[in-house]
């Protein structure tokens, strides 16, 4: 006898998969998933309790834990959903909301970095000054002027824009902090109907259009902040931004194409189409990728930096002394010599975690707040210049139709008057 292969297709792998799959695997998937997340939330929450402790840069800090609290989020609410799979659509849309807002606190850190708004607007003027002042031959000041007016240049030469580029910036992270947490409500609005449809790739349920919309969204704010660390990156160097950028960026970026991806995969028939199996995957990749994140976070975003200040600043002084044993040629012996290197560092007192957590929910919030407000602002702006200029049109067209109707008028009593004229004239003439 001959052994013969046999190729499965992708409906009987799924069949292979289907029955008590879910019952056997929930158990051992919840022990592991539980461990990494707990390891996760450790290592997190003591990464952030030392930047509460050494709190000496607020204008920094406070959107570094803001970052750093996405991983404690993420490996908790994903635990509990792997737990309770009726918990999952609540802490999904939980976990869609502080996805957006770290986000928009990570584009908020990097221009504290850079020095505040203001510092950002005199960097980005000063390189619009330095395109502008270069020879262009075939260009005159007016057609320059047109160049830096026009937005298309933000995916050309985005440094010729000056200060709008933050201005852009700024929208294109908190137009995706509010599509995602107002898409996050809908689909829960749905869900309550029973036509979201999560995972479902058919046109009369409410999760592929959803899907599409946050796609652009993450995408459009990912581009702005891309683009945004293009121009501003030779100032970001001392913070060493590749690092950060790169994990925080590995966290959103694999989560969404991970659900997506395992969506599709449910779709066409390779994985069981079995709810609480393709959430219960979903919840146990992301407890093992937190305590991924949590441990690259205590390199990424260390808080020793944060220990000491400005020599401005008061603080205790701390010498370090340095020395190195090198060989030194003297004629033709060869003697040691001792190198000595001393630095001075003040190290700052500890501060108070309460006072911590007060400025960043205060001062972070009021910061959140006049953002969305401007965003908003600036949102509606062309809406209501659209409606001006309808309005005006309907205006002149009324005016027009009432001019047309007044000189017909006009037309009519002056045939009238004539008409009068000539029959009066006829009765004299008689």
């Amino acid at each position: 006898m001959h052994a013969t292969g046999m190729r499965l297709a992708p409906s009987n792998i799924a069949s292979a998969f289907s029955g008590n799959t879910y019952k056997d695997l929930h158990q051992p998937a919840f022990v592991i998933g539980g461990c990494f997340a707990l390891a996760a939330v450790v290592l997190s929450l003591f990464l952030i309790l030392q930047h509460l402790r050494s709190y000496t840069n607020p204008a920094e800090q406070k959107w570094i834990v803001a970052v750093l609290f996405m991983v404690p989020v993420y490996a908790s609410e994903s635990i509990l959903s792997l737990w309770n799979p009726r918990l999952s659509l609540a802490c999904d849309i939980l976990r869609n909301c502080y996805e957006a807002f770290a986000l928009y606190s990570f584009g908020s850190y990097l221009i504290a970095c850079l020095g505040g708004e203001r510092r950002v607007i005199e960097l980005l003027e000063n390189k619009l000054r330095k395109q502008l002042d270069k020879p262009l031959l075939e260009e005159t000041d007016e057609n320059r002027g047109e160049e830096q007016r026009s937005y298309i240049n933000f995916f050309f030469r985005p440094c010729v824009l000056g200060k709008d580029l933050l201005s852009i910036e700024k929208f294109g992270l908190v137009q995706y902090m509010i599509l995602k947490t107002v898409c996050a409500f809908l689909a829960f609005l749905l869900e309550l109907f029973g036509v979201y449809g999560d995972g479902e790739f058919k046109w009369y349920y409410g999760y592929p259009y959803l899907a599409v919309v946050l796609n652009f969204s993450q995408m459009w704010a990912l581009y702005c902040l891309v683009k945004f660390y293009n121009v501003t990156h030779e100032g970001l160097e001392p913070i060493k931004p590749l690092a950060k950028f790169i994990s925080f960026k590995a966290i959103v970026f694999a989560t969404w194409w991970q659900g997506v991806g395992i969506a599709l995969l449910c779709a066409i028939g390779v994985l069981p189409k079995e709810e609480k199996l393709q959430t219960g995957l979903q919840d146990f990749l992301i407890c093992i990728e937190m305590a991924i994140a949590a441990v690259a976070h205590m390199f990424v975003f260390s808080a020793k930096p944060y220990h000491y200040l400005p020599p401005s600043e008061h603080g205790k002084v701390v010498a370090e002394k340095t020395e190195e044993i090198v060989t030194a040629e003297e004629g033709f012996k060869e003697k040691p010599a001792v190198l000595e290197n001393s630095e001075m560092q003040i190290q700052g007192p500890g501060t108070s975690i309460t006072k911590s957590v007060q400025d960043i929910v205060v001062e972070g919030g009021q910061h959140v707040v006049k953002d969305v407000v401007l965003t908003i602002n600036q949102a509606m702006g062309p809406v209501e210049k659209g409606v001006t200029k309808i309005q005006e049109r309907f205006h002149r067209q009324s005016v027009s139709s009432d001019d047309k109707g007044e000189g017909s008028e006009l037309e009519v009593e002056e045939e009238s008057i004539t008409a009068t004229d000539i029959s009066a004239e006829v009765e004299r003439e008689m």
